[in-house]
């Protein structure tokens, strides 16, 4: 289990040989077809600054040997806000006392309906808050249940589960999973999730390895960017990466960097603010490091910034994102997760990406790919 390594990997000696990286080892690393950590620990350090140009150079040619001109696209549905979790940084957190919402199959279903409305999504993530009691693996494996007949590629974003309950959830059409592990740095992790499930850092950190155990088609990860040194946290993601792709090779992979906005009215304030020059070196660090990850943007991000990066190493992104449930037909004035920043519409999206030379691809998956044994 990964747990075992990472115990094994210092997080203040992890700091200091960032920040000790010299322009010698970022020339060192950006000279090599095949990156280690320690190349990508030198490509995230501030001596990697003036670098940038040649690191977006070459994101975007692995970029386009990988994947070509395209961007993936696909739509979150967040079907509960009901938690019972603690998070201090989070809108579901267990104490707000604002309404919780658990859609039912009918309500369900019009969401599904709505969001074809909006563009020709195949890509769905659903998403909910941790609940295992009121919304747990049967509510789920239901909401993939209705998903089948409208979409093609189905994955979750949910509590960390058993790796029997992943196995049981691709009998119903699962085949990928996001999950983020906040934050790897264990001595901290608590502060953040003081209470529920959530609290208990092995089980997180861990629930990779049972994806992978359950023969999940494609694992999502990320660090929420600010809780931690931001540099020190994504390489602790780059080693958990490396690990993942050795140990569940037939496993595709995807990484995230949702940035935190301070908070206002006083709420949670974020320990260290990325810049928007920091995400683009850590998004081409990451393409330099690993040439096959999928890198995914979502509406969090500014529109600027997405049209920018799609270009240089991006290769999925939402549209038109809502972050409360029942925010696409039945509920949209419900608790949002976040607010999102790229408020564009699909289609909007859509005629930025092919005004860049940028293929947008809705549909990249489908359920025969499941079915290896079928007669051609």
């Amino acid at each position: 289990m990964f747990s075992d390594v990472i115990r094994n990997i210092s997080w203040e000696d992890t700091t200091k040989r960032i920040f000790e990286k010299t322009d010698a080892d970022v020339r060192r690393a950006l000279s090599k077809t095949r990156c280690d950590v320690e190349d990508f620990m030198a490509m995230i350090s501030p001596a990697a600054e003036p670098y940038l140009e040649q690191m977006a150079r070459l994101s975007q040619k692995y970029t386009r040997e990988r994947f070509g001109k395209t961007i993936n696209m696909f739509i979150p549905i967040y079907i509960t806000n009901s938690c019972t979790n603690s998070c201090v940084y989070c809108g579901f957190h267990v104490e707000n006392k604002y309404k919780r919402t658990i859609l039912t199959e009918e309500q369900i279903i019009r969401e599904y309906e709505a969001i074809k409305k909006i563009g020709p999504f195949e890509n769905l993530l659903i998403v909910t808050g941790e609940n295992p009691v009121k919304a747990g693996v049967d509510y789920i494996a239901k909401a993939l249940d209705l998903a089948k007949p409208y979409f093609n590629n189905l994955q979750i974003e949910v509590m960390p589960l058993k790796s029997e309950d992943y196995a049981l959830l691709r009998t119903h059409g699962l085949n990928g999973v996001i999950c983020f592990q906040e934050t790897y740095n264990e001595a901290n992790y608590k502060k953040y999730h003081p209470r529920g499930q959530k609290s208990i850092y092995e089980w997180r950190v861990n629930g990779f390895d049972r994806m992978g155990m359950a023969g999940v088609n494609k694992i999502g990860m990320g660090v929420l960017i600010g809780l931690e040194d931001w540099r020190t946290d994504v390489t602790m993601m780059a080693h958990h990466l490396r690990y993942l792709e050795k140990t569940y090779w037939r496993t595709q992979y995807s990484v995230n960097f949702p940035r935190m906005r301070p908070s206002e009215n006083g709420g949670f304030q974020p320990y260290v603010i990325m810049s928007d020059k920091e995400l683009a070196q850590l998004t081409f660090a990451m393409r330099i490091f690993d040439h096959d990850v999928d890198i995914s943007y979502s509406t969090r991000e500014p529109a600027f910034i997405r049209n920018n990066m799609a270009n240089l190493g991006v290769t999925t992104m939402s549209a038109q994102s809502k972050t409360d449930p029942g925010g696409y037909a039945c509920f949209p004035q419900n608790l949002e997760q976040f607010h999102v920043s790229d408020e564009r519409t699909a289609e909007e999206i859509e005629k930025a990406l092919r005004e860049i030379g940028l293929e947008p691809v809705w549909k990249n998956w489908d359920v025969a790919f499941d079915k290896p044994n079928m007669a051609i």
